[in-house]
């Protein structure tokens, strides 16, 4: 190829790289116009946020979310305590508002992209690809849609993000000292991922199994060490909380698995990342042949495969996979910056024969590179398509490229097949809220205030804002019914005794004894719609 050839080519790539740079860019100004929506809205937008805003209060007073749930409240927290515990310091100061928990969801989300975006940096030296690779996880349609939420799920991906990029080279450090305290750091980043959501263990197996393949004495060590440091604050909980720690946030969450439901999020997955799934396989088929097999391809494969299987599980969903993508970026970007700066090398082994007819073609693949990898970006970029249509900038978008929503509020989403439905266990949400919703949460609100008696609510931020007590955790007396660990005599007695002025359902993910109680003495006086919900008003008969 002639000098001017290649000034031709790499203008080409820049040009490209320019395109693809632009429309991660635009997803990223989505992201932040949705986190904004959310951040304001004063209510409940995924089922559940209210409770752990609820777990976050009871924190900030001192007290332990892991309670008895046969007795009055009847209220019970399944989630580990760091996120609720990070956010305490902030009741006070904001009240019982949606506002903070989302912040520091959305702020660790961006977290998780610059670590990503570092880890690309550092093995493959290509600017351009690590921001596009920060980015990409941001576009992302699961992490576009839970990273503001009031959850704890993206403060644990980015846990673990940070801890797999400083433990990925942390066996060739020579200096004793440095390895130590990096060892230390990353081991207690896992420590906080798994006190953040227990999913953080499959991360936990992946580190495990890098750093005994590595050096195995050394392995055993730490691991013994940051065990005894997890046990004694597990046992500690389990102490303080009589026991309720391992009935409530254990044994209470193991679930059944729902195959179709994994198959089908499987295909998802799939569907929406694939140009970036590809090139992370392709690297780790790579290290496994002919290079030394890096941390990052071990956490790949370990999130993608038991994440991917546990999200077909009751409670599970889309969601469990943000560890595999978080991997996934890291290695496509790898990936893609190596095959830029052309640096792969083959030793000699048994399969060097299959790949002896590509050598000679190594310069013209390197220089097709420059023009595949931003289009490995476009692609990606077009897979995972979501926005809001109604919105300014976005409408006109929207209409240039005849984008039309698929989802409520005016919102399009990728995800969404064909015939309009979302895969089994993905969470439709990701629409911006509007002063619609907002005018129906505070009617419900309103009904609240004209009762004196208490109220039932399977949103919480309803009985929040009315300043009245949340009485139980629909899911969590779910959860423990399926494991034969609720009876629920007394809030059943409460309901037949017609004791609470109102019961709010949403998704009716009360225990059955729970629900036909309900029906035998309360009945339907109005349904309020918000956020694309109906939220059914029931009152005594």
């Amino acid at each position: 190829m002639t000098l001017s050839q290649n000034v031709i080519l790499n203008r080409i790539h820049r040009l490209l790289m320019t395109v693809a740079l632009g429309l991660l860019l635009f997803y990223f100004a989505v992201y932040m116009v949705y986190a904004l929506n959310l951040i304001q809205f004063p209510f409940d937008y995924d089922q559940g946020e209210g409770f752990e805003l609820v777990d976050t209060i009871m924190f900030s007073k001192g007290q332990w979310p892991y309670q008895n749930t046969e007795v009055f409240p009847f209220y019970s927290s399944n989630y580990p305590p760091l996120f609720h515990v990070i956010a305490a310091p902030l009741v006070p100061l904001f009240g019982t508002s949606y506002a903070y928990g989302r912040l520091l969801s959305f702020l660790g989300t961006l977290v998780t992209a610059s670590a990503i975006g570092y880890a690309v940096y550092r093995e493959g030296r290509n600017g351009w690809v690590a921001v596009l690779s920060g980015l990409a996880f941001l576009a992302s349609n699961t992490i576009y849609h839970i990273g503001p939420l009031f959850r704890q799920h993206a403060t644990m991906v980015m846990f673990e993000t940070l801890a797999i990029v400083i433990l990925a080279h942390v066996n060739e450090n020579t200096n004793t000292r440095r390895r130590r305290l990096q060892l230390a750091l990353g081991l207690g980043l896992i420590l906080a991922a798994g006190y953040t959501k227990q999913l953080a263990a499959i991360t936990a197996i992946a580190v495990g199994l890098f750093l005994f393949i590595r050096q195995p004495r050394r392995a055993v060590v730490w691991g013994f060490l940051a065990g005894i440091v997890g046990a004694a604050i597990f046992v500690g909980m389990n102490a303080a909380t009589n026991g309720e720690w391992w009935r409530q946030a254990i044994l209470a969450n193991v679930n059944e698995l729902k195959i179709i439901q994994t198959i089908a999020l499987f295909k998802q997955w799939f569907g929406l990342h694939g140009f970036l799934i590809i090139p992370a396989v392709l690297l780790v088929v790579y290290e496994v042949y002919w290079d030394r097999l890096s941390l990052y391809a071990l956490w790949f494969v370990v999130a993608a495969a038991i994440n991917g299987a546990a999200s077909g599980t009751w409670g599970g969903g889309d969601s469990y996979f943000s560890t595999a993508i978080a991997a996934t970026c890291i290695l496509s970007g790898i990936f893609a910056a190596r095959t830029i700066r052309a640096e792969w090398a083959f030793p000699a082994n048994y399969l060097s024969q299959l790949i002896q007819p590509f050598r000679q073609y190594a310069t013209r693949l390197a220089q097709a590179s420059l023009i595949v990898i931003p289009l490995i970006y476009l692609g990606y970029g077009r897979a995972v398509l979501h926005l809001p249509t109604d919105q300014p900038t976005f409408n006109t978008f929207a209409q240039v490229f005849d984008i039309r929503a698929n989802a409520m509020n005016g919102f399009y989403d990728s995800a969404r097949t064909q015939d309009g439905q979302y895969a089994t266990g993905y969470a439709n949400i990701g629409h911006l809220t509007t002063q619609a919703d907002i005018v129906a949460g505070w009617h419900i609100v309103d009904l609240i205030n004209a009762t004196d008696k208490p109220v039932i609510s399977e949103d919480a931020g309803f009985t929040l804002a009315a300043n009245r007590p949340v009485i139980t955790n629909p899911t969590q007396l779910l959860n423990l019914e399926k494991k034969g660990l609720y009876k629920g005599d007394e809030l059943v007695k409460m309901i037949d005794d017609k004791v609470f002025g109102l019961i709010i359902l949403r998704a009716q993910f009360y225990p059955d004894v729970v629900l036909q109680a309900i029906s035998r003495a309360y009945s339907q006086t109005e349904t309020v719609t918000m956020n694309g919900f109906n939220y059914l008003i029931l009152a005594p008969k």
